[in-house]
């Protein structure tokens, strides 16, 4: 029987000093690895929609698209599914960010581009090499 492929979405949300913001996640797929923020897709929301919601949720922050960034794919990175996400360029319209969910967020942080802390999520990997940055 084969598992069916599951869609997320997420978000690279750049500040003005170019830093990128991470959160570091606490549960699987890639549980301790800082990775962008975002979520799954529910049946019936626009990925768009998710992004912005997740974010909110997690964060605390509301966030504006400004376009699409990349595809990223997490395939059994310790939780046994394949997992496609649309990662969107974005930027904070308002609030702060904040962990509001501490049982799934260790943490986050605004980091450079050549500072970026480890171990980092095959979403944040993937948004790295579509920028071309893949060396950083």
């Amino acid at each position: 029987m084969t598992k069916p492929v599951e869609a997320g979405c997420g978000a690279a949300i750049v500040d003005a000093e170019g830093r990128l913001l991470l959160i570091q996640r606490l549960r699987q797929p890639e549980a301790g690895a800082w990775g962008l923020p975002g979520g799954k897709i529910d049946f019936g929301e626009r990925a768009e929609d998710t992004a912005r919601r997740e974010i909110q949720e997690e964060l605390g922050i509301v966030i504006e698209i400004t376009g699409l960034a990349c595809i990223a794919e997490t395939i059994d990175a310790g939780d046994g599914r394949h997992w496609v996400a649309p990662v969107y360029a974005a930027r904070i319209v308002s609030g702060a960010p904040e962990v509001m969910e501490p049982e799934k967020h260790g943490g986050w942080g605004w980091f450079a581009l050549d500072a970026l802390p480890g171990p980092l999520t095959s979403p944040v990997r993937d948004w790295l090499k579509a920028q071309g940055l893949a060396g950083v």
